[in-house]
């Protein structure tokens, strides 16, 4: 599934009416009834209960209206309170406006002091409410009127129904300015938006749903659309079918380089994650010191000692020449897991990199040797694949993590595209942006993730699956088993889990998408 910007949606609203002659009355109409039927859904039926509608001047005001006649004649009480001066109302959203007028359901403005006494009583005692207040066109400060009304319908205890976007989120970003409708459900008209995705928007949009409200689908489906939702439905295209006669050469034979003293875990984790992504066979390289260490640790995985310097730092001329000697051996290499900061490391880490012609996934420590010249990943001869958390994003870019999160989609579009690199930024929705513009997000992943190595897992998974699938898909792929292997180990340790609980239900997570993949 597509994921829109605000503008893209605009414009398919007016293709719809010039190539498909689909007026904004029609669609309009269409979700107004969708609403009805969400919120009747959301409440277990709306018949007999009052409702609370809270409509603006937009065409989100006009789905709210068409809502409101169609919650009436399934029994509901409609209370609907105006938040914009209906005189602005565009010709469709007028339509829907007249009809309620010639139902007789009152439809009160918010002037008085006794117009917003009529509105905290009317929600203090609602079942259910409807936010049709601003919508995707929303951007900046929030007027007073649209805060108050805002302040109000989030004291209120009732269940809310967003129509499209909760009101004060910005659509493009998931931006709140001041505040916004803490929505129990949102449905989504047309695509779902990046609002929806992107905290703190995602934190108000409780349960997504997306209705299409009959626009053609070729049109929601159009390749100038960029954002991609990374569903079960594209995810299950991702992974082909294990020939029987694979062996572990051909299922990928994988270097990791990582660790350093006090950091062997980083490196343990992302090697056995390599294993349970599927991979065949992994070699750990590790600074020599700290080889004994891992090698106590692991037992599937081999281990090679890397010459360090007197301080224990992994650099120099013989480090270099046995890491890229090493990688002739292998399919694929993974760089910087608990690597360390040493300058003689981020100096071998720069050089490695751009002498080794293997598939190269870089990683926390790797990534951070690029933080001062981020120009030298395009330079590189295969296209790398980076896993930065935002911190690690933001100073590649030499940004602050607030001013990335500002715009975060175009910003990580841009530096795919200008360093010629696959950045997946993780994040609380993860995004994966490849060097043709093109964006992917998540649907798997939960909270109980936030834990230390949880990154390094999600490395060790993409670099896994480099032989498993076609090696520019091993991002998207290795970033849903990882999210969804989060959600099994959430569902048995909740917010307990550590990192290793989703490496070891990463063989799980396959599972179900080979279920998927039959049914």
């Amino acid at each position: 599934m597509k994921v829109s910007l605000s503008k893209e949606m605009r414009e398919i609203d007016k293709v719809s009416l010039e190539q498909y002659g689909l007026p904004a009355v029609v669609l309009m109409e269409n979700a107004g009834h969708r609403v009805a039927e969400a919120l009747d859904t959301m409440l277990k039926g709306v018949a007999g209960k009052t409702i609370c509608v809270l409509a603006g001047s937009g065409n989100n005001g006009g789905d709210a209206l068409g809502a409101a006649r169609h919650i009436q004649n399934m029994g509901a009480k409609v209370k609907l309170f105006l938040a914009g001066d209906h005189t602005h109302f565009s010709e469709a959203a007028m339509v829907m406006y007249r009809a309620l007028a010639a139902m007789n359901i009152e439809m009160q403005s918010l002037e008085s002091d006794r117009d917003w006494d009529r509105l905290h009583f009317a929600l203090k005692f609602a079942d259910g409410a409807i936010d049709g207040m601003l919508g995707t066109g929303f951007e900046g400060e929030l007027r007073k009127k649209n805060l108050r009304i805002i302040e109000e319908l989030n004291k209120a205890s009732c269940p809310v129904l967003a129509i499209d976007i909760p009101s004060g989120v910005e659509a493009d970003t998931g931006k709140i300015s001041t505040v916004a409708v803490k929505a129990d459900m949102t449905l989504a008209l047309g695509l779902p938006k990046i609002g929806h995705l992107l905290s703190p928007g995602a934190d108000m949009t409780g349960e997504l749903l997306v209705d299409d409200i009959g626009i053609p689908r070729e049109l929601l489906m159009g390749n100038q659309i960029k954002q991609n939702l990374l569903d079960d439905a594209v995810a299950t295209e991702l992974l082909p079918a294990r020939n029987p006669s694979a062996h572990k050469g051909t299922c990928g034979r994988i270097l990791v380089v990582a660790g350093s003293r006090g950091m062997t875990g980083a490196a343990v984790l992302a090697a056995t994650a390599v294993l349970r992504a599927g991979a065949g066979l992994v070699t750990l390289a590790v600074p020599q010191s700290v080889q004994p260490v891992v090698e106590a640790k692991l037992t599937e995985v081999m281990t090679v000692p890397i010459p360090e310097t007197e301080d224990g730092v992994l650099g120099g001329e013989g480090a270099l020449s046995c890491l890229l000697s090493l990688a002739e051996s292998y399919d694929a290499v993974l760089l910087g897991p608990g690597l360390g900061r040493a300058d003689r490391t981020q100096e071998l880490v720069r050089i490695f990199a751009a002498k080794v012609t293997k598939p190269l996934i870089l990683d926390a420590d790797a990534i951070v040797a690029f933080q001062r010249q981020p120009d030298d990943l395009c330079k590189m001869q295969q296209v790398p694949v980076l896993t930065p958390h935002l911190g690690e994003m933001a100073g590649l870019l030499g940004v602050t993590v607030p001013e990335l999160r500002e715009s975060l989609v175009p910003i990580v579009r841009e530096a795919a595209t200008e360093y010629q690199c696959v950045l997946v930024v993780k994040s609380e929705c993860t995004l994966i942006a490849y060097p043709d513009g093109d964006v992917f997000f998540t649907t798997k992943g939960n909270a109980g993730m936030a834990t230390a190595g949880s990154g390094d897992v999600l490395a060790g998974t993409v670099a896994g699956l480099m032989m498993q699938t076609e090696s520019a898909l091993a991002p998207m792929l290795g970033v849903y088993l990882h999210g969804l292997a989060g959600d099994l180990a959430y569902a048995e340790k909740g917010e307990g889990l550590i990192a290793s609980d989703i490496r070891d239900k990463l063989p799980a997570a396959r599972q179900v998408l080979r279920k998927n993949q039959q049914a």
